[in-house]
């Protein structure tokens, strides 16, 4: 079974849905048999690469509100966010550009498949979240990125480059193809999408029902002496 995740390093119901899967398929009996793989999203390919403004402000100027209120929008998402432990510090995160942030999870994938790549997603997301790093730095980059396991002087050559620029276009676009309106977005084995950081106990429906599909079991609908069967014993003749 494969999972793809659309997801934003900056948008906060991205890490919420990240935990809430992990939740899901830690209880599913499967699981080693589940293969996750992130995909690029940017809510705000206009956003700096180095930005001045608070994430708090930006929120102000597009939903007309008085700081007040954004603190409230905040604090409820930090709420949330404790309920799958994360501890968040939104008001204190930057408004700014990820194109960089996914370029390196592209790298991450292609130098060591979807293992590194959720380590470097989990990286990026701890460090602008909890850690309330500037993810649009490539110095910063660079630290998180290999701290998680990347190679650096990859991570040197990706960042003084346009590389992986059109993979996380065509993610963008394969998104907008499904009708996706907003990130997290689920694809399960191309078949099944979930939109948004959806309880957990409807990641563990959809899993159950992807799993069904894709190993159907028959009814066996006559048993018995009637007909004789050969067995591992042997047939009885």
């Amino acid at each position: 079974m494969k999972i793809e995740i659309w997801s934003d390093v900056l948008c906060p119901w991205c890490y919420i849905g990240k935990r809430r899967i992990e939740e899901a398929l830690a209880a599913f009996p499967h699981a080693d048999e589940v293969e996750v793989h992130w995909r690029s999203y940017q809510l705000d390919p206009g956003a700096p690469t180095e930005p001045t403004t608070g994430t708090a402000e930006m929120l102000a100027k597009k939903y007309g509100q008085s700081p007040a209120g954004v603190q409230q929008m905040q604090d409820r998402v930090e709420a949330v966010a404790a309920e799958v432990g994360l501890v968040y510090r939104l008001s204190e995160t930057l408004h700014l550009n990820t194109v960089d942030a996914h370029r390196l999870i592209h790298l991450a994938h292609e130098q060591g498949g979807n293992e590194l790549q959720g380590r470097v997603k989990e990286a990026l997301l701890a460090a602008y979240f909890t850690e309330a790093r500037n993810v649009a730095d490539h110095a910063v980059l660079r630290d998180v990125a290999v701290t998680a396991g990347l190679d650096a002087d990859r991570v040197d050559a990706v960042l003084a480059s346009r590389e992986y620029a059109d993979a996380v276009q065509a993610d963008i676009d394969q998104a907008q193809a499904y009708g996706a309106g907003g990130v997290p977005f689920f694809v399960v084995d191309q078949k099944y999408g979930v939109s948004g950081a959806q309880p957990t106990e409807v990641f563990t429906q959809v899993l159950d029902k992807a799993w069904s599909d894709s190993h159907p079991s028959i009814q066996v609908l006559a048993t018995g002496d009637a007909g004789e069967v050969c067995g591992p014993d042997g047939c009885a003749i």
